[in-house]
């Protein structure tokens, strides 16, 4: 990368959430001009970007005009127009994460035929069309039946675990897993430069709210063994390798009790798994992402300490302007980050920011998360 990228370099994010936000705070620091494109007016992205667009991140011209000012695209959503950015491509404007990558994982179902025909090890599965398919499998049960477009922060996923439970099944493209009886979830980050060079982040381990499928606590480091460990990293780095991919991938597993460690889902994108790698590593995921899609040299990606993230969640039966009960409770605890994401309105279970505590004692590290899980509700009057 020539001298000239520091002085009227224009990178583009497609996506203005909270993904992208950060995004801009690490590119600050290499003097990188960033462009959003964000379908809503208020997104996090809005104050902070040199520019901020409005518009439809699926449509074709729109993501065509946009990426025609830019000389470098890349994503922090998978709900994208890929069409549109293949042919920015042809004319010049590179595209990070490849077009063809997005479009894999745009499709649940083509991902996990990815890992089959590429003897990446994941769970069983079957393809349905209607839900009379999945009706047809009921012998294939206990699964996971998910969506296999535009299922994301636990939306478009039921488990179905018997007979019963099959009237949540979906009438539309979908796949049955066969679900997995896991010791633990974790997830490795690993990221990939244009000439190959590839890093990986140590694991972390991930609790699920038993409900609505999506990360309440991210612990880092993970507790799994050595051998576990060497096998996940390994795995992540045969991912993204196999899929030739440049910039960051989210690699979410399933360890299981016999030992294995089977590749649940990915994402082309920093992800919700890697927000503690801001305060806890050398290199944070943002920073790295930007590193790999450049093709700077990769940051070292060691924790310098443990920590544990918590999710920030709109409280249950609160719909409307946010409002932060707690926080200077929260505040008051050595060790604790608060990222609130900046948007206006708070929803259900809404990802509204994130908690990251640091500290070399694991037993008070997790009395903190708790206390923050406990007294820092986002709510509205």
């Amino acid at each position: 990368m020539s001298q000239a990228f520091y002085q009227n370099y224009k990178l583009g994010i497609l996506g203005g959430g909270q993904l992208g936000k950060m995004l801009i705070q690490s590119a600050m620091d290499y003097n990188v001009d960033i462009s959003i494109l964000d379908p809503d007016a208020n997104a996090p992205c809005k104050n902070i970007a040199a520019e901020f667009n409005i518009g439809k991140l699926t449509d074709f011209d729109t993501v065509y005009e946009f990426g025609k000012e830019c000389d470098l695209v890349t994503i922090e959503i998978e709900n994208v127009n890929t069409q549109a950015l293949k042919k920015l491509r042809e004319e010049g404007v590179k595209v990070f994460p490849q077009p063809e990558v997005i479009e894999l994982i745009q499709d649940k179902r083509l991902q996990k035929q990815f890992y089959k025909e590429n003897d990446i090890p994941t769970s069983p599965f079957i393809l349905t069309d209607t839900k009379e398919d999945v009706l047809s499998n009921a012998d294939f049960l206990p699964a996971v039946n998910k969506l296999g477009k535009e299922g994301y922060d636990g939306r478009g996923v039921q488990i179905i675990r018997t007979e019963s439970d099959l009237s949540k099944a979906f009438e539309a493209p979908s796949l049955l897993e066969k679900l997995v009886d896991f010791e633990t979830e974790i997830s490795v980050i690993v990221a990939r430069s244009e000439k190959g060079e590839v890093r990986t982040f140590p694991s972390v381990e991930l609790s699920y709210h038993p409900v609505h499928n999506l990360v309440e606590f991210l612990f880092a480091p993970s507790t799994i063994s050595e051998e576990i460990e060497k096998k996940a990293q390994d795995l992540a780095i045969d991912v993204i390798t196999k899929l030739d991919m440049v910039g960051l991938l989210a690699v979410e597993m399933f360890v299981t009790k016999s030992g294995e460690v089977l590749v649940n889902e990915v994402a082309p994108r920093p992800h919700n798994s890697g927000h503690q790698t801001i305060e806890a590593n050398f290199t944070s995921q943002y920073e790295q992402h930007l590193r790999a899609i450049l093709d700077m040299p990769l940051g070292d990606t060691q924790a310098l300490i443990p920590s544990i993230m918590v999710n920030l969640l709109g409280e249950d039966g609160y719909q409307g302007l946010a409002e932060y009960e707690g926080l200077d409770e929260v505040l008051s605890i050595s060790g604790v980050n608060v990222h609130l994401y900046g948007k206006k309105i708070t929803k259900p279970f809404r990802k509204m920011g994130h908690v990251t505590l640091v500290g070399h004692d694991t037993a008070t590290l997790k009395e903190n998360a708790r206390f923050v899980k406990e007294n820092l509700k986002i709510v509205s009057k």
